[in-house]
């Protein structure tokens, strides 16, 4: 009768050791988000989403809002912006398009509609950390993220600069020394106009303030971004 070899004590734990390591699975690291891409505008900060309460109301962009589109609000990007926003938390992004202003949190870069919340997993927290990557600033060139707009009024544009000039002079009287008022040539298809500009603002409240007098005057007035 042939008799088995004893297993060495040193044989039995190496074995026990290398079949507890094939049982159990390996360990997955956490997948890293990709990188921007190499010459894009980036901004990072904290998003948060505005849903039903606004449902049909005007953006700034003059577009009525639909909380089902895929759309967004930031504070100073020109309306019209397309840019690709990143869920910072899951590496879910989606692509938005930025049509209204908002919000107005210092600590809050963006307001993303319902649609755009629920593709990026941030309904039930309401706020994430986000990545915007500028894809396209529609008719201007976006080479940077401004901190702060500037704003303006305007009072007219007229085919005729003539025309311009004389609401230019009845502005003035009007205004006196509180703002400048520019006459601004714009090339459009059909011509050169002539924009009758009031001002510069760095706060919209005192751009409103000035148009409340004005138009209390009988001028019509737009509140425009600079």
């Amino acid at each position: 009768m042939t008799q088995t070899p004893a297993l060495s004590w040193g044989t039995l734990t190496l074995a026990l050791v290398s079949l507890i390591a094939c049982s159990v699975p390996p360990t997955r690291g956490k997948v890293g988000l990709p990188p921007p891409s190499e010459g894009r505008v980036t901004q990072a900060g904290i998003a948060s989403w505005y849903g039903p309460g606004f449902h049909g109301r005007a953006t700034a962009s003059g577009v009525i809002y639909d909380q089902h589109e895929l759309t967004a609000a930031h504070q100073t990007l020109p309306l019209g912006t397309r840019v690709m926003v990143t869920n910072l938390e899951n590496g879910k992004s989606t692509e938005v398009a930025i049509n209204d202003r908002g919000p107005f949190l210092k600590e809050r870069i963006l307001d993303l509609s319902y649609a755009a919340a629920t593709t990026l997993g941030m309904i039930g927290p309401g706020t994430i950390p986000v990545r915007i990557e500028v894809l396209d600033g529609g008719p201007q060139r976006v080479d940077r993220i401004r901190e702060r707009l500037d704003y303006t009024l305007q009072l007219g544009s007229f085919a005729d600069i003539d025309n311009a000039r004389k609401v230019r002079e009845q502005v003035g009287k009007a205004v006196g020394q509180r703002s400048e008022i520019n006459v601004i040539p714009f090339e459009t298809r059909n011509g050169t106009y002539y924009r009758v500009r009031v001002g510069t603002f760095s706060d919209r409240s005192a751009a409103e303030d000035e148009a409340r007098r004005l138009a209390g005057q009988g001028f019509p007035v737009i509140i425009m971004e600079k």
